[in-house]
């Protein structure tokens, strides 16, 4: 076997597609944001992600035709509409892009692990290294203008302590013990990334020219903010302050700046990402009130996520990923 020429698989074709897809309906908006951030130190940061992704981009269709595959459509300049009035401030546009990045460095790690060929290892590679600098900048910024909201500090026993059934009543799980350190890890965020989805999702409502859009992300927002109650109050049970909301840095802009397609797509996209992490919360939950919590999130999901794809292939706006051969129509065909 030629390790230096390599057919690419299924599972690698399949990353190649998504980051293609996902990457340019993040770049349109990071355009537009760049377009109306006032505040330099942002601007600049968001220049650096408009002109890595470009380079990620070039090379991901490269990839993709080198294998004879068609490039995906994903979101082009006909998905943003050029000369919107500003419907985020900076501040949100910063907290964005953090909360981006968290999931395209997510996304990278992913693609490389399921990545064999040596060229495809070595760009994922050096699509992580972007992710961690842009990882960095926003937090470093994020601190400077005293925005980043830092997860809520314990303090230190005196020595390393056992499970005991009277700190963990009903066996492995109870009610009767504070959250642990590692419970609190999947808590804060998914806090903040619904926080951030929530004002998404209300900006989009505000702008969207279709009524059954507007429809679903009115509802969508609701499901997100019963979410963010949900895992406050079990925060709040433990004295534990929670991530502020951010509603506010969204304005009263009734401009579209995106089509309805990439707005549906991105809520979507969130709500579908969202249950990689709640699965995630679920899998090191150790209290009962915490495991039926992240079950009923999940299990709502599943529900908008079935309205996001009806409503998607109604409007003819969910392209197709690469397919396996029907190897009965093959055969038909003789």
């Amino acid at each position: 076997m030629d390790k230096n020429h390599l057919t690419l698989t299924s599972s690698e074709i399949g990353s190649l597609w998504m980051e293609y897809v996902n990457g340019t309906m993040t770049d349109i908006v990071n355009r537009y944001m760049f377009s109306i951030i006032e505040d330099t130190a942002i601007k600049n940061i968001f220049d650096d992600a408009l002109k890595t992704f470009e380079k990620q981009k070039n090379q991901l269709a490269t990839f993709m035709e080198n294998e004879g595959y068609p490039v995906p459509i994903g979101f082009t300049e006909s998905d943003l509409h050029k000369g919107s009035e500003k419907l985020f401030s900076d501040q949100f546009c910063l907290i964005y892009l953090h909360v981006m990045t968290l999931h395209g460095l997510l996304g990278h790690t992913s693609s490389l692990s399921i990545s064999v060929r040596k060229d495809l290892r070595e760009f994922y590679d050096a699509c992580g290294n972007d992710g961690k600098r842009m990882y960095h900048q926003t937090i470093e910024l994020m601190l400077e203008k005293g925005i980043f909201q830092r997860d809520p500090i314990f303090y230190p026993t005196k020595a390393p302590e056992y499970v005991s059934s009277q700190d963990f009543k009903d066996g492995f799980f109870g009610k009767g013990r504070r959250l642990t350190a590692t419970e609190i890890i999947s808590i804060s965020f998914n806090l903040k990334k619904s926080i951030m989805a929530k004002a998404l999702s209300i900006g989009f409502s505000q702008v969207t020219q279709s009524k059954e859009v507007r429809k679903f992300l009115e509802n969508a927002e609701k499901t997100i903010d019963n979410q963010i109650q949900s895992l406050s109050k079990i925060m709040h049970k433990d004295n534990l302050p929670v991530p502020k909301s951010i509603e506010t840095e969204v304005t009263v802009s009734t401009n579209s700046p995106f089509s309805d397609k990439l707005m549906l797509y991105h809520i979507g996209f969130l709500f579908q990402t969202a249950q990689v992490y709640q699965g995630t919360g679920l899998a090191t939950a150790m209290r009962t009130d915490l495991v039926t919590t992240y079950e009923g999130i999940i299990l709502k999901n599943l529900t908008v996520t079935k309205k996001w794809f009806n409503l998607m292939v109604q409007n003819k706006w969910l392209e197709q990923p690469p397919l396996a051969p029907n190897r009965k129509e093959l055969a038909k065909e003789k």
